[in-house]
């Protein structure tokens, strides 16, 4: 019986250069229903996506979180940014989530799709979450972007956990979390394209 595979410790994935995310240029956030309508049509036309979602964080025991407040898109060129509150967004983000011709693929989506499915009453479809991939592939623990990235690319995933509890329910995000955001989805769809590389090989 093999020993099952482990992930790149911290100090490891420290020592790599960084990975080469998505630029502020090739970041599109979706103000209204024009741009959302432009943002279905071409996500639709890739079929595959990187996705991810944030939520502003809760603090206290038993606060019920009111998200997903951000909602991302990559493809392996550009990212979509969706926020919540921007109410004529939502038949586009609703229509992404459940197109099954669109398969979004994600790392530890399981809560994202609770809290998806709680917001807009709706079950998304074609889901890849690829926590489960490398499960397959023979790995115990689950296997984050960071890990990912640096397995596949040897780059490191940059991401602060200042961003991760920063306010994303805010009406205009940062220059900072919009990098974030964007390069989560972004690593997703890059790494899925980097597994299938491999087993095609």
């Amino acid at each position: 019986m093999t020993d099952p595979k482990t992930t790149p410790s911290k100090e490891e994935i420290a020592e790599l250069e960084p990975f080469d995310g998505l630029e502020l240029e090739r970041i599109y956030v979706v103000t209204n229903e024009r741009q959302a309508g432009l943002a279905v049509d071409e996500l639709l036309a890739v079929r595959e996506v990187g996705f991810d979602t944030e939520s502003k964080p809760t603090f206290h025991k038993g606060q019920k979180s009111e998200g997903p407040h951000v909602l991302q898109f990559s493809t392996t060129e550009k990212a979509f940014i969706f926020q919540s509150h921007v109410e004529e967004s939502h038949p586009a983000i609703i229509t992404l989530l459940k197109s099954p011709e669109l398969v979004k693929i994600g790392f530890g989506l399981r809560g994202d799709l609770h809290q998806i499915s709680e917001r807009f009453n709706i079950r998304p479809s074609s889901i890849i979450d690829l926590d489960r991939e490398f499960k397959q592939l023979g790995f115990r623990n689950a296997v984050g972007a960071k890990s990912a990235i640096a397995m596949l690319f040897e780059r490191r995933l940059l991401k602060s956990k200042a961003m991760t509890t920063s306010n994303w329910a805010a009406k205009q995000l940062s220059d900072r979390q919009l990098l974030y955001a964007a390069n989560d989805a972004y690593a997703a769809i890059m790494v899925h394209h980097a597994l299938k590389n491999r087993s095609d090989a």
